[in-house]
């Protein structure tokens, strides 16, 4: 009864496998819009500042390098990845995958996903402008977090696709795979120094408000683009 659809079934055409899954509209949704909400905020909060906030303190002065090695190495090798060379080379894993396993929806889902989360922290960097480290640094929200989280929270709506996992633990999954992509790729942020603990938190919110948003529409896209569909 709790199963989730592992497909999208429709009364004519082949069934195309959905990215976003019915029982999970909902939830995501709602997630989505308070996510939109805390990014809003923190935006007009901190819009203008140069320098960490009264919640930034609580955890670490941001313009120190917190870690040495070899836990620095640790948060260097996780900050490449949100880079445009390792951002690149993980994209176009995912779509390769996506391909070789005949998901050519899941593989526009990755493409617009990566797309819409680092389009909006950028857009949002020039709306807030925030800095760090001098006026050219613009820090909130943060684009790597951003990132890592869409991607995780990309290959969890996937792997809920495949395996039809019931709505308790397909949101368990999703939370989970962004808590811990968010706060691995947000920690080696802050350690290098690269953003404040706020801008993490941009970042984190800005990926949960955007995917949902995003698989909504490249399913609704499909399936209005299937043949037969009218």
């Amino acid at each position: 009864m709790d199963r989730l659809p592992e497909t999208d079934l429709e009364a004519t055409g082949p069934p195309a496998p959905a990215v976003l899954p019915t029982a999970l509209r909902a939830p995501l949704g709602l997630i989505a819009v308070l996510a939109a909400l805390v990014v809003a905020v923190l935006g007009v909060l901190y819009a203008g500042h140069s320098e960490s906030g009264r919640v930034d303190r609580w955890f670490v002065l941001p313009t120190q390098d917190s870690v040495r090695p070899p836990w620095r190495t640790v948060a260097l090798f996780l900050d490449f990845w949100g880079e445009p060379a390792g951002s690149a080379v993980l994209i176009a894993a995912a779509v390769a995958g996506c391909l070789l396993l005949r998901r050519p929806r899941a593989a526009v889902f990755v493409v617009v996903g990566t797309a819409l989360a680092v389009g909006t922290t950028t857009l949002v960097k020039s709306l807030v402008g925030r800095t760090i480290h001098g006026d050219d640094n613009l820090s909130y929200p943060s684009g790597h977090t951003a990132f890592a989280t869409a991607l995780a929270l990309m290959a969890a709506l996937l792997t809920i696709g495949r395996l039809g996992l019931g709505r308790t633990a397909s949101t368990l999954l999703v939370v989970t795979a962004a808590l811990v992509a968010g706060s691995a790729m947000g920690w080696a942020e802050v350690a290098l120094s690269a953003h404040y603990p706020t801008d993490v938190l941009g970042g984190w919110c800005t990926a949960l408000a955007v995917i949902p948003a995003a698989a909504w529409l490249v399913d609704r896209v499909a399936d209005r683009r299937r043949p037969g569909r009218r």
